[in-house]
């Protein structure tokens, strides 16, 4: 229904269509037309409209349809810019560029004196061109008819009674005198004789006398009245003698607006100021040879601040963009825009220079993408997070790799602008590997500056990449040869104290931090006992945090905990005694106490199966029997049958020491560092005097043959993680022995409980024989039995 209402509307219309929105109203003073903002309805740009209500005003109707015509055929910078025109009997609209009346800024004195030469000097090129080549008059040039555009210049209107002296009936000469408020601007000529008398005096005349009152209201702020003609307030000095012919009331001997533009041009005139230097040269911005490009430039950072913002935004800025783009101007130029953008808003900094950059970064040219590092700081708070991420920064990595140092360095001191800007996945992938190309540069500068740009943009990474990089790349900093390196990576982690974990701290940081504590410059060393102690403190707490003892509680039956053991105290908490319980827990599990076995003749040695064993008579027996002799005898006849640990678990028990438990692993560390076998000698009571034989093997004691010991007594408790045997090859290994013979039995010494050291090598497979291999200081000959009666000797 709407849709209708709007179409019979359109179709009754007499007026042709007007493709513009009246907008609010602007008010303008001494002048026939009515001001509004309006909107191109096409495209939403801005624009001014110029209405005239034909019916409020028939009288100054030839006025306004003159100003149509002549704005239609006008063509000239500094002539107001018609967009479109309708014109009917009730109305005359004029669509122009957007635009303020100049009697604003200029009653509020805003204007700078160099802002007001550089507008009036344009306004004289105008009327030049108009007196001088269109051979006309404007005959009504005052404040109100001077306008401002969007880019800050100074825009002539108010062509009402504009006419051609060529013509014969033009208006000026008939409607000249129903210009509003013209009176005080009209030439003392013209009021005395009239509009019909202009022909007879030079077609400057009259506008010369319009520019000179023109320049007083623009210097005063004010619309001049009778008694201020011919005044010099507020006018610069080197503009008065010219200023005062602008005025002279004859009109022949009257100074042109031309004539008056030279003067001004002249060395030291009033004219020659560096705003109107730069409004001339900037369109020539990218035909300029390299020095007058730097000069031109020199003057625009002088002025930057006298200039219209406006004209910078919609002038300067996109001949500046031209120059850098596609003239050469190069990183200078750049410069320049970076300082323009930063005034501009959001909106016009997306539409005009982030373009321009996008296209700049995949430029070649190692001077524009210096000059685009360096600048990223000023214009990063502009640029949308997927325009950086997206489009910027897979441009930008290409400087990780360049040939240039310099291109390198730079790069990697970005980092820190753009990686606010970039996703989770960027920063812990891609950015991490260049940067790791990066820490092994050949540059030691570069290497610095990644490890300073890692430490500063740690809290931005993940936290399981944190863990895997961080200290990997600042330990390999501490052993870098150049001493700043090695004094960035300390400050790095220090910085970085609270995003390692503490065990991390305790494994990893600080051994990598003790060579730096005695490091061959003091500048290191005294950084190096600063981040030192950082992490000591934050690990003394951590350590204070822990339980006094990750072990069970004692408890009744068979705890290892209430077992004694010989020569240890029960209370005994220091670290040897700890380690003796860890290593010795599951013989306690054997029941009864420890005792001599009586020697007899006829007494037999038992294997691990039960099955007596022959042994060898020919060897006088030995008066007493050392402590390891006791403990076999005790475990051989009281221990049930168990697996027996083959060497295949024992060696991958030794060599995998990451794969076991922290308490494993450290109690087998310790076991290797300390005095173990110091074990002090039992009581006599507990067994007979004997002579101990020294331990003359030469190897090592038999852990191999103590691990089969420990096994055998503990059949019910599980072995630990990673020992455990399959029932199969267990059942296996029980039934092949049974089915030995006992001549095949005989043929062997030891019982199967305590092997010979690390001579003794048992095959995993339980269906093939043991082969017994001897060590160079080891016998293992079956006839010899003093290999076995003098093992027990390490231990005293």
């Amino acid at each position: 229904m709407d849709f209708l209402k709007s179409a019979v509307a359109s179709a009754i219309s007499k007026g042709p269509p007007f493709p513009y929105t009246f907008g609010d109203r602007v008010t303008i003073n001494q002048s026939i037309w009515t001001l509004h903002n309006g909107v191109k309805r096409e495209d939403n740009s801005d624009c001014s409209i110029f209405a005239f209500e034909v019916h409020a005003d028939k009288l100054r109707l030839p006025l306004a349809r003159n100003a149509v015509r002549k704005m239609r055929i006008l063509r000239h910078p500094g002539v107001l810019k018609v967009l479109d025109t309708v014109e009917t009997d009730s109305y005359i609209y004029i669509a122009t560029e957007r635009v303020v009346p100049l009697e604003w800024p200029a009653r509020r004195k805003s204007l700078s004196v160099e802002t007001s030469k550089w507008g009036l000097f344009t306004v004289a090129n105008t009327l030049s061109f108009i007196n001088d080549e269109a051979m006309s008059v404007h005959g009504s040039i005052r404040l109100t008819s001077i306008f401002i555009s969007q880019s800050g210049e100074w825009r002539l209107g108010g062509f009402e009674i504009l006419s051609s002296m060529k013509e014969d009936d033009s208006v000026i000469n008939t409607c000249g005198s129903v210009v509003p408020n013209l009176g005080t601007y009209t030439p003392p000529e013209i009021a005395k004789s009239g509009w019909n008398t202009i022909g007879r005096h030079p077609v400057s005349a009259v506008d010369s006398y319009g520019f000179g009152l023109l320049t007083f209201e623009v210097f005063n702020g004010c619309i001049i009245s009778n008694e201020q003609i011919g005044q010099t307030k507020n006018i610069p000095p080197t503009m008065h003698q010219s200023y005062k012919r602008l005025l002279s009331p004859n009109p022949k001997a009257r100074l042109s607006v031309s004539h008056f533009r030279e003067q001004g041009r002249r060395s030291g005139g009033y004219f020659e100021t560096p705003l109107i230097r730069l409004s001339e040269g900037i369109e020539s911005l990218g035909l300029k040879s390299e020095g007058e490009r730097e000069e031109f430039l020199g003057e625009l950072d002088e002025v930057a601040d006298d200039f219209p913002e406006e004209f910078f935004n919609v002038k300067v800025l996109p001949e500046l963009l031209k120059s850098v783009e596609f003239g050469g101007g190069g990183p200078k130029v750049f410069a320049s825009v970076m300082k323009i953008g930063a005034k501009i808003s959001d909106d016009e900094y997306s539409s005009r220079i982030t373009p321009v950059i996008i296209r700049l970064f995949s430029n070649p040219d190692r001077g524009i993408r210096i000059c685009l590092l360096e600048n990223l700081p000023r214009m990063i708070d502009h640029l949308p997070q997927r325009v950086v991420n997206d489009k910027i920064f897979p441009q930008m990595i290409t400087g990780f790799t360049d040939v240039a140092p310099l291109v390198r360095e730079q790069t990697v001191k970005a980092v820190l602008t753009v990686v606010t800007k970039l996703s989770d996945r960027v920063i812990n992938g891609e950015l991490l590997k260049h940067l790791a190309k990066t820490s092994n540069d050949e540059q030691p500068g570069i290497r610095t500056n990644t490890t300073i740009c890692l430490g500063k943009i740690a809290r931005s990474l993940g936290a399981n990449t944190r863990q895997k990089v961080l200290a990997a790349a600042f330990a390999r900093s501490l052993r870098d040869p150049f001493v700043h390196a090695r004094n960035a990576a300390l400050l790095a982690l220090a910085a970085t104290s609270d995003l390692f974990g503490d065990e991390d701290c305790a494994h990893k940081i600080m051994p990598a931090l003790c060579p730096s504590l005695i490091d061959k410059e003091k500048l290191v060393r005294d950084q190096a006992n600063k981040t030192f102690d950082i992490y000591l403190q934050r690990t003394r707490k951590y350590g204070n945090s822990l339980p006094e003892s990750v072990l069970p509680p004692p408890s009744n039956g068979t705890s290892c905990g209430s077992v004694l053991r010989p020569g240890v105290s029960q209370n005994d908490t220091s670290w040897s005694g700890w380690a003796i319980s860890s290593f010795t827990n599951k013989l306690a599990a054997a029941s009864g106490e420890m005792q001599s076995k009586p020697s007899s003749p006829q007494s037999r040695v038992l294997s691990s199966d039960g099955r007596p064993v022959a042994t060898d008579t020919a060897r006088p027996p030995r008066s007493g029997a050392s402590a390891s002799k006791l403990h076999r005898q005790a475990l051989v006849g009281t221990s049930p049958i168990v697996p027996v640990l083959t060497r295949t678990s024992t060696d991958q028990f030794f060599g995998d020491a990451q794969d076991l438990d922290d308490e494993t692993d450290d109690a087998w560390g310790d076991l290797g560092e300390e005095p173990f076998f110091d074990v002090p000698p039992e009581e006599p009571n507990a067994m007979p005097q004997s002579t101990i034989a020294a331990f003359d093997d030469g190897g090592e004691p038999d852990f191999e043959g103590w691990l089969k010991a420990q096994a055998q007594a503990k059949s019910k408790a599980p072995l630990p993680k990673g020992l455990a045997k399959s029932s199969t090859q267990n059942m296996a290994s029980s039934q092949s022995t049974h089915n030995r013979p006992a001549k095949a039995t005989a043929r062997s010494v030891t019982t199967g409980t305590l092997g010979s050291g690390a001579g003794v090598k048992k095959l995993a497979s339980p269906t093939v024989k043991p082969t017994l291999i001897a060590k160079k200081a080891i016998s293992t000959k079956p006839e010899k039995s003093a290999t076995d009666d003098d093992w027990g000797d390490a231990w005293d």
